[in-house]
């Protein structure tokens, strides 16, 4: 049981490294956030849907887990817009390391959804996670509305999370992820049409950005996505979350190469983002201090 765990902690870890691209991703293609996400998600179910057939896999489920779905795609939708739209107005990094109270907002919602009590610890290290948040603030306070849609998003996040660490209980990774992706983009579709936005402009897409949106949908979403569902059924969502605060770090370095001096920060992002990071160890130490514990009074 321990050996499948930490292989689902080794593979949601590369699953992170993949998604270090999106953010690159969003900051290289040319459209506005609403549009690009509703590219991502269609895109996403499509190659889903694919996938589907290929494998002649049935993908039926009932009508009450059609609405549960429906509702966290609607999320997922709102999560990722504002997550774009934090990356356009600020930078990749203020983006992705804004995006790290994410753990802070599950150590609070979690509890509610488990029935259990929250741990203090999880507590004390989201707590961590927003001290270097607010010294990140203090050095690069020109990002704030990038800095407000990042934390608009991380509370986002931590909700689907927790949600999908439920739904994984009764339902495949691969179908969950079709259906809160379609339900997803339909979302947006229906914002799109009451607001014009389905206009020539719409999906006037050059090439270079069709590219982009490929990649973004099928490697860094339709693939990604299934994975980090899939590793609910071994990992909790309170340590997905702290794990998803590496996707900064290579994010960031993917920026520096790609962007250069548009990415390079204060000294005081560098040490709110290295608390970031520190926490995230801590917590895995935690976490194997913890289950070293049981395996010696198992032995006994």
């Amino acid at each position: 049981m321990q050996e499948n765990k930490l292989q689902n902690y080794a593979l949601l870890h590369f699953i992170v490294f993949i998604w270090g691209f999106t953010a690159i991703l969003g900051a290289l293609i040319s459209i506005d956030a609403i549009p690009l996400v509703w590219y991502r998600m269609l895109l996403a179910a499509v190659f889903i849907l694919i996938y589907f057939i290929i494998k002649k896999k049935r993908f039926r489920v009932e009508r009450k887990a059609l609405f549960k779905f429906a509702l966290i795609g609607a999320i997922i939708a709102l999560h990722w817009i504002t997550f774009f739209k934090s990356v356009k107005v600020s930078t990749v990094s203020i983006a992705l390391v804004t995006m790290s109270t994410g753990a802070f907002f599950t150590s609070l919602i979690e509890p509610f959804f488990y029935k259990r009590r929250i741990k203090s610890v999880e507590l004390i290290l989201g707590l961590i996670v927003v001290i270097g948040l607010y010294i990140i603030f203090n050095f690069e306070s020109q990002y704030t509305l990038g800095i407000v849609l990042a934390l608009i998003s991380a509370s986002l996040s931590a909700t689907f999370s927790v949600l999908n660490g439920l739904a994984v209980k009764t339902h495949e990774p691969d179908v969950i992820s079709f259906y809160q992706l379609l339900f997803g983009a339909g979302f947006i579709s229906i914002y799109l049409l009451f607001s014009g936005g389905f206009d020539a402009q719409f999906f006037d897409i050059s090439g270079l950005d069709w590219f982009y949106l490929l990649v973004l949908s099928s490697i860094c979403t339709a693939y990604a996505f299934i994975v980090s569902v899939k590793v609910m059924k071994y990992l909790t969502p309170y340590t997905v979350m702290l794990t998803v605060n590496l996707e900064p770090v290579y994010a960031i370095v993917f920026a520096l190469l790609i962007f250069g001096e548009k990415e390079q920060m204060n000294p005081g992002f560098y040490l709110g983002g290295s608390i970031v990071i520190f926490v995230v160890l801590l917590n895995g130490l935690l976490k194997n201090k913890t289950y070293l514990k049981k395996k010696l009074r198992g032995s006994k």
